[in-house]
């Protein structure tokens, strides 16, 4: 069984992965650092370079070609824009939705560009926030809210919530 953890940048789906794999005594992959091997630079440099459209189609690319068994898959927060990509990941596994509310989040995204968060023209962290959050639950078999937990209550949470499942 995989596990694939989405949600909003900085709803800490890295951090809480890294440590609910070694909880559970998977592997982990953060699809992140894929786009970046893949594309040999870093996720706003390609952002900057060939804009969100192509960026997208590579995170899809990327993610659609991901095989794992056994492993915490953090993905980046747009991956929810291509539906190809998360049909993949709903036959890979089971998709943990990271939920952290508005408040929580701008507390947590300082820099949104350092996080390859690309904002549409015009378009403010609210907007992209309610855009998003109806594609992450459309998508998730498990919604997780963590907005007013701490890293190791939401480890715990998510996985007394998996042994449900």
């Amino acid at each position: 069984m995989n596990i694939i953890l989405t949600g909003m940048p900085a709803s800490g789906k890295s951090t809480v992965g890294v440590i609910l794999a070694k909880v559970l005594g998977y592997d982990f992959v953060d699809t992140d650092l894929l786009i970046q091997r893949s594309a040999n630079a870093r996720l706003e440099e390609i952002i900057a370079e060939r804009g969100v459209e192509a960026f997208l189609d590579l995170e899809s690319s990327v993610c659609r070609s991901l095989s794992a068994e056994n492993t915490v898959i953090a993905t980046g927060g747009s991956v929810v824009y291509r539906e190809a990509s998360m049909l993949h990941f709903k036959e890979l596994g089971t998709i943990v939705y990271l939920k952290v509310g508005m408040d929580a989040l701008r507390a947590r995204l300082f820099d949104m560009k350092e996080r390859g968060v690309a904002l549409k023209e015009g378009q403010s962290l609210e907007d992209l926030f309610l855009e998003r959050t109806c594609l992450y639950e459309r998508y998730a078999d498990l919604t997780v809210d963590e907005s007013s937990l701490g890293l190791e209550d939401t480890v715990k949470l998510v996985r007394d919530e998996l042994k449900k499942i």
